[in-house]
């Protein structure tokens, strides 16, 4: 049962944050709700004992039922410091998790999935709730035990209150059912949902506001925003309205079947304590019944959660079979495709097919195409951060799967086309390209020198140790340009590449500054070609900053079309030569 597995799951996690605090939060929750029944049976004696002009008795029945109600007030604020607490801790280390089981598989492929992603949503919104769903694990406890005790108690007065416990399983079988549509209704709009967030993110983010505002295109913007928000709140709407009569009619039978006990106890012949015990009995029972759907709505939400979780964990658990394949020190033959094909998580159409290619050790490669040709899919097989979903790639004849991925990943140096702005100081921003270098000033003094990275280094306030951007910080802000200077920078960092990738790396510079990247970078990507056997790969759109490369290979619509040198594919007339021609006559 969901409800149940939420509650192993919460407690076990409470123990490994702080199991002597959590012991100590139980023993203290148990012993205020048992408090309540303590309180109700001393007012039966104080009420008997004064009706019957006994001072004695009724003086120590009054001690109880003040010791009582004292201590659940004192009780209640100590077990609440301590969960709490613990519950912070919990969350910290949900968060955690979280980030390890998203980058937790060896590859990326699950990052695609939209199941996927709207389940990471979904855990990041509910966290805080289900984490402060401890406190709810102990209330659930002590009402359990409170409603145990005031049964036995009604029952020792009269035994048609024995029947208590079945009125309040309609209730609770209700409760469930509510917060089942509740949240099934929430897993039908996560999608909806997480657009409605993206559209919101984009109307109110300093860049693309600056967009959106010249194009005019922010109304359009937050209509959309606004068309998903209403989906998702109709649904949600329906949803809560059906829960709302499934709660009405569960605590509507508990109120007919408890009421009609109360009113017939009324009429037995009953001395007046009795009746007290009966009627305080009767407010403790409701205020338990309702606390209890309470909490099982609390503990179903994480349940929920909780399952999540575990479905993530799937993911993780999923390992690369163990090999002893070693990454190559200095490649001896290079890269080969054999009839490599790709196609993304619930994509229909391949993005790559069939491409066979053999790349040779030491080699500078460009790859050429239009947009969504497949280069920037076949460098992400390169990089090893996605597995073919056909053929193989071959490292010195050595199948690239069965390399160890976080081995490979570490001879990999790369400036992706969407390479990610890190917003620290400026040398962690470059230091990032190797996080086993990152301190190390001489080692990121190395990589700036390398990118002709000087220029920025001064416009920084603070040089290296300054900040950049504003998320972060109140730092410089770069130009596109500045930002490509300081991922070449990051690139740098790694020692020893044995591939090396550049995906259209100098797309915010002009011809002229792209060329003079290409060629400071040329001196760079030979110096790995010849001391470690590395192979360059770069993307660029520009074919007058290709004709380096050894081997220009032309994909188009995600098959191999041509590949040879810029001469040889010059003099084939294929369609290198007319998109050559085609961009010459453009900049001429």
């Amino acid at each position: 049962m969901r409800m149940f597995r939420a509650v192993r799951f919460l407690y076990a996690l409470g123990l490994r944050v702080d199991a002597v605090g959590l012991l100590r939060a139980t023993v203290l929750a148990l012993a205020l709700y048992v408090a309540a029944p303590v309180a109700a049976l001393a007012l039966r004696d104080f009420t008997d004992a004064v009706l019957g002009h006994r001072a004695g008795p009724a003086l120590a029945a009054a001690v109880l039922a003040s010791v009582a109600l004292v201590a659940q007030i004192m009780l209640g604020h100590f077990c609440h410091l301590d969960l709490a607490r613990i519950s912070e801790g919990q969350e910290m280390r949900l968060r955690g998790e979280l980030m390890d089981l998203v980058n937790g598989p060896p590859r990326i492929e699950h990052l695609d999935r939209p199941d996927v992603a709207n389940k990471v949503d979904l855990i990041r919104d509910s966290l805080f709730a289900t984490t402060r769903s401890l406190e709810g694990v102990l209330q659930l406890a002590g009402l359990l035990l409170q409603m145990t005790v005031t049964v036995v108690l009604l029952a020792l007065v009269s035994p048609l209150f024995a029947v208590l416990p079945l009125c309040a399983a309609v209730p609770v079988l209700l409760e469930r059912k509510a917060q089942s549509t509740v949240e099934d209704a929430r897993e039908r709009t996560a999608e909806r949902l997480r657009l409605a967030k993206h559209l919101l993110e984009l109307a109110t983010s300093t860049g693309p506001v600056r967009e959106l505002r010249l194009s005019g295109a922010g109304h359009e913007i937050l209509r959309r925003r606004g068309e998903a928000w209403d989906d998702v709140t109709a649904a949600m709407w329906r949803a809560q309205l059906r829960a709302a009569v499934y709660r009405a009619f569960g605590q509507g039978f508990f109120a007919i079947g408890y009421g009609g006990a109360v009113v017939l106890e009324l009429h037995r012949d009953a001395s007046v304590g009795d009746m007290v015990l009966v009627i305080t009995l009767a407010v403790q029972v409701s205020v338990q019944v309702a606390g209890f759907l309470g909490v099982l709505s609390l503990l179903q939400i994480a349940g929920r959660t909780t399952d999540r979780i575990r479905e993530l964990r799937t993911l993780s658990e999923v390992a690369p079979a163990a090999t002893d394949v070693a990454v190559p020190g200095k490649p001896a033959r290079g890269i080969t495709l054999e009839d490599v094909s790709f196609t993304y998580p619930g994509a229909e159409r391949p993005v790559l097919s069939e491409v066979s290619l053999h790349i040779p050790a030491g080699s500078v490669v460009a790859l050429v195409g239009e947009n969504g040709a497949g280069k920037s899919t076949l460098v992400k097989l390169l990089c090893g951060l996605y597995q073919p979903t056909g053929g193989r790639i071959l490292v010195d004849g050595e199948d690239l799967t069965a390399i160890d991925p976080a081995r490979w990943r570490s001879r990999v140096a790369t400036l992706f086309q969407d390479f990610h702005h890190i917003e620290l100081t400026l040398g962690e921003s470059i230091g990032h390209g190797d996080i086993t270098r990152n301190g190390d000033p001489s080692a990121v003094g190395a990589a700036v020198e390398g990118a002709r990275a000087e220029r920025v280094v001064r416009t920084v306030p603070g040089g290296l140790n300054g900040y950049v951007g504003h998320a972060y910080a109140d730092g410089t802000e770069l130009s596109g340009g500045q930002w490509q200077t300081v991922g070449l920078a990051r690139t740098l960092m790694r020692r020893h590449p044995l591939l090396l990738i550049l995906d259209e790396p100098a797309a915010a510079l002009d011809a002229a500054a792209e060329h003079d990247l290409f060629e400071r970078y040329a001196s760079s990507a030979g110096r790995v070609g010849r001391d470690d056997g590395g192979i360059t790969v770069l993307i660029s759109h520009r074919f007058s900053t290709v004709g380096m490369a050894d081997l220009i290979v032309v994909l188009d619509q995600g098959k191999l079309a041509e590949h040879g040198t810029h001469g040889e594919l010059m003099s084939t007339r294929g369609l290198y030569a007319e998109l050559f021609s085609l961009q010459a006559r453009a900049y001429g």
